[in-house]
């Protein structure tokens, strides 16, 4: 059962995704709020598996919250919401740690799709995003077993299935992913994804 939390100011998106997910059977709707500062208030006394966080909040950034919640509870997949793909929030949010990022006029397929993508530990971009956020930025030299990798990682595969699809070891999978995660210089895996669609390794 995923425990799902939603953040969001405007009262109509939380009523949308209460319609949209209460009738789920393998997800919980743990609660809602519409600022950060109760969103934290929340956790400290109870807990959640994914947080819908919108990237704009009317008291803390969506980066900011995004941030505090990744240090003091690690475990927390968040998943940030944008209604526009060019939000400045979104690639702060991907910096502080969010598992991906998702446009709020997806249907309700593509948000179930991005809920247990984060939740089962791999990374969410809509298709929007991807483009949006690849542009005007110049290619970076990856290895081809890298771009295998990178690939793979992106389409949400875990190290134990790229190792199988690639007839390598589990081990050798991490060591590459550590090696594109310094190649461009990012701290996760949510990061790793924009920064190689930033650089057109990824369309």
């Amino acid at each position: 059962m995923i425990r799902l939390y939603f953040v969001d100011d405007h009262p109509l998106i939380l009523e949308g995704l209460r319609s949209l997910l209460r009738m789920e059977k393998d997800i919980q709707l743990a609660g809602e709020t519409r600022n950060g500062v109760s969103c934290l208030h929340f956790l400290d006394q109870h807990t959640a598996d994914v947080v819908l966080l919108d990237t704009l909040l009317p008291d803390i950034s969506g980066a900011e919250l995004c941030a505090c919640i990744k240090k003091r509870y690690p475990g927390i997949a968040v998943l940030g919401l944008s209604y526009h793909k060019n939000d400045s929030g979104i690639a702060g949010m991907l910096d502080s740690g969010a598992s991906g990022c998702l446009m709020k006029n997806a249907d309700k397929e593509e948000l179930l799709r991005a809920i247990h993508d984060v939740y089962s530990g791999r990374t969410y971009l809509s298709a929007e995003l991807k483009q949006e956020l690849s542009k005007d930025l110049l290619p970076l030299h990856i290895t081809k077993r890298e771009k295998e990798v990178l690939c793979l990682i992106a389409n949400g595969h875990t190290n134990l299935e790229i190792a199988e699809k690639l007839f390598i070891s589990s081990d050798t999978v991490d060591s590459h992913r550590r090696n594109l995660l310094g190649k461009f210089n990012a701290r996760n895996t949510a990061m790793l994804i924009k920064c190689a669609v930033d650089n057109k390794v990824l369309i």
